[in-house]
């Protein structure tokens, strides 16, 4: 399972694109975490929504992803996140797992700073899927 995670993450061009790095997976729950640059801040300095986002999203989809079926992959269905506080620092996002199923899965990530402030909270639906056959040219 956890094989499978870093070598999805690994292939995960926006997380190279952030700097981010896959710390944990385990059962149900997947651990990224990323530093807030002028490159992903916004116009007040703290980390742009969309990084906050982006590793909430990612964190929760991993943590979906140690609950599939080999041959399964997921793909996000609907995320909602409501941003509490400024992101400074080191940011840390954990996905878990609410409840599997075989159609849909319930997830939900919170994303601290390295502050200790409660940065974002998320919930999320994410769908399994069989990926798409690689085409000869790749």
């Amino acid at each position: 399972m956890e094989d499978r995670v870093t070598d999805s993450f690994a292939r995960q061009g926006l997380m190279r694109t952030l700097g981010a790095t896959l710390e944990h997976v385990g059962d149900g729950v997947a651990r990224i975490t990323a530093t807030v640059s002028e490159a992903t801040s916004q116009h007040h300095g703290a980390g742009h929504a969309g990084l906050t986002f982006a590793l909430a999203d990612t964190a929760a989809g991993y943590a979906a992803l140690t609950v599939m079926e080999p041959g399964f992959e997921v793909v996000t269905s609907e995320f909602r996140i409501s941003l509490l506080a400024p992101a400074r620092g080191r940011l840390v996002a954990v996905g878990r797992v609410i409840r599997p199923g075989r159609r849909l899965i319930a997830v939900a990530a919170d994303v601290h700073g390295e502050d200790g402030a409660h940065v974002a909270t998320a919930l999320g639906t994410m769908v399994p899927v069989k990926p798409a056959p690689a085409s000869p040219t790749d």
